[in-house]
């Protein structure tokens, strides 16, 4: 069973690392478009509605393919505080709740984006200013594809904490 979870953990951390790697570059482009406004707009008294709703669905991106990679790489704010003086045991079952609760919550967010997504296709939602940025419903669509990477951090998180549990000796009855 500790080889199936480690090849499960491992395939779902693969992938979120590849996601997250290409995500970076969204960061990349965001700069990039920021810089490009800024100039425009206060050297040349240029600007697009267009390009300025793209810099917020750009960002929407990188928060919802990012946060995934934050937490798969630890970057994630938390309190060590009462953690760090856990026993083993505490901090498996602690680790195993949070993971849990990271699969429940974002499955719960999927569940009520659907919704809100499908009836921003339905309508055609576009942007209401002109010379936005149409359909809207497709970076709205983001936020299901988003929070289903984060139900894959959380069963990774999952397997991992078991794997880590009984490879250290501390539980073979997990």
């Amino acid at each position: 069973m500790q080889k199936s979870l480690n090849t499960i953990a491992a395939r779902i951390e693969g992938l979120l690392d590849h996601i997250g790697r290409a995500t970076s570059y969204v960061a990349l482009a965001i700069v990039g478009l920021i810089v490009i406004n800024v100039t425009l707009r206060y050297s040349m008294s240029l600007g697009t509605v267009w390009a300025q709703e793209l810099e917020w669905h750009l960002l929407a991106a990188l928060i919802l393919f990012g946060m995934s990679y934050a937490l798969l790489r630890g970057d994630n704010v938390r309190v060590d505080l009462f953690y760090a003086n856990y026993k083993p045991k505490t901090k498996l079952y602690v680790d195993l709740l949070s993971a849990a609760l990271t699969v429940v919550v974002a499955i719960l967010f999927i569940f009520l984006s659907i919704k809100y997504v499908n009836q921003s296709f339905s309508i055609g939602e576009m942007s209401p200013d002109p010379g936005g940025i149409p359909y809207r419903w497709m970076v709205k669509a983001l936020i299901p594809i988003g929070f289903s990477l984060l139900v894959l951090q959380g069963v990774g998180e999952f397997c991992r904490v078991i794997v880590n549990y009984q490879t250290k000796g501390e539980g073979n009855h997990v």
